[in-house]
């Protein structure tokens, strides 16, 4: 074997040593979100994100889930902490799933808004894609704020052009048999409809 070709090896296999652990860290989702992504009031192995890892070994997708969620997590709690998050777990998703405590505290959706912008923004310096989750609030909150309140993450997909399900808890939030007693958190039961409504717009990013 001549002196060019075990050079040429040698250097191929240097490549693959270092570009091995970048492309599996490439295969991280990492689910930024509060209480709703969080498995509260649950075991963390019965929640969508568990699920989620459950449905990608099941669909042979070489993709793992990481939970980086917190219940309280407001959008600039999230913002504060992200950066640490994408740091350690270098994914090449991540799935913004904030702003139901907002809504819940009165926060200005301008605020709101200026947050998942900034979330958007700095999670594409780190090379990586998102895809963004929204929520509903109570309409008690009165017509003005509640439609300002559903337009954040409507504008935020349109402005930095991003996926986006509009309703993390349609076909749960409303219904008593899925949600708990404080009518705020789904059951358990109500997981896999959630990863039901987060999956058509994810199963795209991961064949990209």
């Amino acid at each position: 074997m001549g002196r060019t070709l075990l050079l040429r090896l040698a250097v191929a296999a240097l490549l693959l040593l270092v570009l091995a652990p970048a492309a599996a860290a490439d295969r991280t989702i990492v689910v930024l979100g509060d209480s709703l992504s969080a498995a509260y009031g649950m075991d963390r192995d019965q929640g969508w994100v568990a699920l989620l890892n459950e449905r990608l070994r099941a669909n042979d997708l070489p993709w793992e889930a990481v939970n980086a969620s917190t219940s309280g997590d407001t959008t600039r709690t999230g913002l504060s902490r992200l950066d640490s998050a994408l740091e350690q777990h270098a994914p090449g998703i991540v799935i913004v799933a904030l702003g139901g405590n907002d809504g819940l505290r009165g926060i200005s959706p301008g605020e709101i808004e200026r947050n998942l912008g900034r979330i958007v923004a700095t999670v594409r310096e780190h090379g990586a894609r998102v895809l963004l989750a929204g929520v509903r609030i109570p309409p008690n909150y009165g017509r003005a704020y509640t439609e300002r309140f559903t337009e954040t993450f409507t504008n935020v997909a349109t402005e930095y052009d991003v996926p986006l399900v509009p309703r993390i808890l349609a076909g749960v939030a409303g219904r008593s048999e899925l949600m708990q007693d404080d009518g705020i958190h789904p059951r358990a039961e109500a997981q896999p409809r959630i990863l039901d409504n987060i999956w058509p717009k994810l199963r795209p990013m991961l064949r990209e």
